[in-house]
């Protein structure tokens, strides 16, 4: 093999990867914008081709990460996933461990077939469901779960992008191909070894979760008030605004109708300012309404009338709610986050212990345990509660199941799964079909399709491919392997399938784990042959290796999970690096018995 030198682009691609790592560490900034500081600086650097800088937003693994969370969500609206958590929390009951033993193992099981990203996304649903059925905080579900995906891509040789590729890697050397099941016995060890690692060491190595500290700091605070709607007069005696009825008189507007502009808000801003003809409907006591009214010649109507429909209990709802520990809104005010606007809630009241706040809450500060009261349509308060942000001390009055379009829901799925499975369609193409026929039959609304995406889990992933790109292109990733194998010598045949190991868990975590299988396998055969160790079994170790991923959030199962899971990079460091040390001694024990 041809000796490679270290060149000044090698050491900018290895500069670029340990700043990732470190920012994935000390989490100065998202790891969203990690990605896209990855997508900016490689083309920068010359290390990639703009055009293969932004390559990553259309790639088969981004597009299909988006539209397996359409499919998702679409099966989730029509009550399908509900169905399928039934069988699984009738097993699982009500403990945990059990409910992590058999989610995972269902999981795994479909990860063998389906790509692994696939399983976890159509499963993210039904483990929300799961959590908030059970009260087990997400954090303690989600890693074990995904953690199972990745590991159940290597039940069967479909299971794994590395593992499909690995008979066309080996061909050139003309060395007898794997069967379907030759992995089999090594995966249901590695599968087996991951959930008994979560079931005995899962509460020490995954984060607490929000659930049971948060719900001893839901103290139900008074939602005082009654709505009522009026009319502004023409002979308004002086500006009205909404801060101005907070402050003084102790009323919310959380309805605005601006007759004259034609527009109607259902959660207007604290800087609203009201004129004549305009109707609006506040939160207040009869005695805070009756001092409003008077001081400002409004026309207090009888019962609600213009709102009446979008304030029914059907559609209206208040609800109390606290900032989760580790959540993204403590020590951030409501207006950074443009919470008003992006959710189209009322925050109505700001509960510091027993100190209520009831004006500027959108610059107020929030703290992990502050209690919000807010009004808003139920629609609005769900996709709240998916973000993770708050735990809700009373309950979001759940959407019923769009049960009519669950068989349109079940057969888009049935043909993306087909055209993987029978026709060899490329998946995002597949997926996207799927998504897109969920669309075009109205089983999931398209707002509610790209509320569904997790946009952090695209453009992290998006960002990180043309590092993956550069890594390979410039030649880093060879000279890595050739020092690194250069500095261990001669070696026997488990020694040597121990570094083969190592290394194509480490490449896999800064590589695309295609790409280390690609760089990776050839290396391993001609290092097999002048051991004379076995090649096939040499090359299995990376088809398989390249599947511990789970040290950083950098494999797709993991990216999808850390926002739902509220996870850090250093909870994936935490409960990752033992597993991935487990990982490597129980593939080394079964190739070594078993093979």
């Amino acid at each position: 093999m041809e000796t490679l030198t270290l060149t000044n682009q090698m050491i900018e691609v290895l500069a670029l990867i340990g700043l990732a790592v470190l920012l994935f560490v000390v989490e100065w900034v998202r790891v969203d914008v990690v990605g896209i500081m990855m997508m900016v600086f490689t083309p920068l650097l010359g290390l990639v081709t703009p055009q293969e800088a932004l390559s990553g937003l259309s790639s088969n693994a981004v597009v299909s990460i988006i539209a397996v969370m359409i499919i998702g969500a679409g099966l989730d609206r029509t009550g399908l996933v509900g169905l399928a958590v039934k069988p699984v929390l009738k097993l699982a009951g009500s403990r945990g461990r059990r409910v992590v033993v058999f989610v995972s193992a269902t999981v795994a099981v479909i990860s063998s077939i389906l790509q692994n990203i696939g399983a976890a996304a159509l499963f993210l649903p039904a483990v929300q469901r799961i959590s908030r059925a059970r009260l087990i905080p997400i954090s303690r579900l989600l890693m074990p779960i995904g953690f199972a995906a990745i590991l159940g891509g290597t039940l069967t040789l479909v299971g794994s992008s590395p593992l499909i590729l690995l008979n066309d890697l080996i061909a050139p050397f003309e060395l007898r191909p794997f069967g379907l099941f030759s992995v089999t016995p090594v995966g249901l060890c590695l599968v087996t070894a991951g959930i008994l690692y979560f079931v005995v060491l899962g509460s020490r190595v995954l984060p607490q979760g929000s659930v049971p500290r948060a719900a001893a700091l839901c103290r139900l605070h008074p939602l005082g008030g009654e709505h009522f709607e009026f009319r502004v007069r023409p002979e308004l005696p002086q500006p009205l605004t909404a801060e101005i009825m907070a402050r003084r008189y102790g009323a919310h507007l959380v309805g605005l109708n601006k007759v004259h502009h034609g527009e109607k808000l259902l959660a207007p801003d604290e800087r609203s300012i009201l004129y004549p003809g305009d109707e609006a409907v506040v939160v207040a006591t009869p005695a805070s309404l009756e001092r409003l009214a008077l001081d400002f010649n409004l026309e207090v109507k009888p019962r609600l009338e213009t709102f009446s429909e979008d304030l029914s209990p059907q559609q209206w709802g208040s609800v109390e709610a606290v900032v989760a520990p580790r959540s993204e809104l403590a020590g951030r005010t409501l207006g950074q986050v443009h919470f008003v606007s992006k959710f189209q809630l009322n925050p109505v009241a700001i509960f510091r212990g027993d100190t209520p706040s009831e004006v500027r809450l959108e610059e107020m500060k929030l703290q992990e345990g502050d209690s919000l009261i807010m009004e808003g349509p139920w629609q609005r308060f769900r996709i709240l509660a998916e973000k993770g942000w708050l735990v809700f001390c009373t309950p979001v009055r759940e959407e019923p199941p769009a049960t009519g379009k669950a068989a349109w829901a079940a057969l888009w799925l049935a043909l993306s799964l087909t055209m993987i499975l029978v026709f060899k369609v490329q998946l995002g193409i597949s997926l996207l079909t799927g998504a897109l026929g969920m669309l075009v039959t109205r089983v999931i609304r398209v707002e509610e399709a790209y509320q569904a995406v997790d946009w952090r889990t695209v453009f992290l992933l998006a960002g990180l491919l043309p590092l993956g790109m550069a890594t390979l292109k410039t030649g880093t990733a060879a000279w890595v392997a050739q020092e690194v194998l250069g500095l261990a010598g001669p070696l026997s045949p488990l020694p040597l399938l121990a570094l083969v190991g190592v290394l194509s868990t480490v490449f896999t975590l800064v590589v695309s784990n295609v790409g280390a299988v690609v760089l990776l396998v050839p290396i391993a055969v001609q290092l097999a042959l002048q051991a004379d160790a076995d090649p096939r079994l040499a090359a299995l170790a990376v088809g398989l290796a390249t599947s511990n991923s789970f040290i950083l959030p950098t494999h797709q199962v993991n990216a999808l999970y850390m926002g739902p899971g509220r996870y850090h990079a250093r909870d994936f460091i935490k409960a990752g690096l033992p597993l991935s040390v487990i990982f490597l001694v129980v593939m080394l024990a079964a190739l070594y018995l078993l093979y």
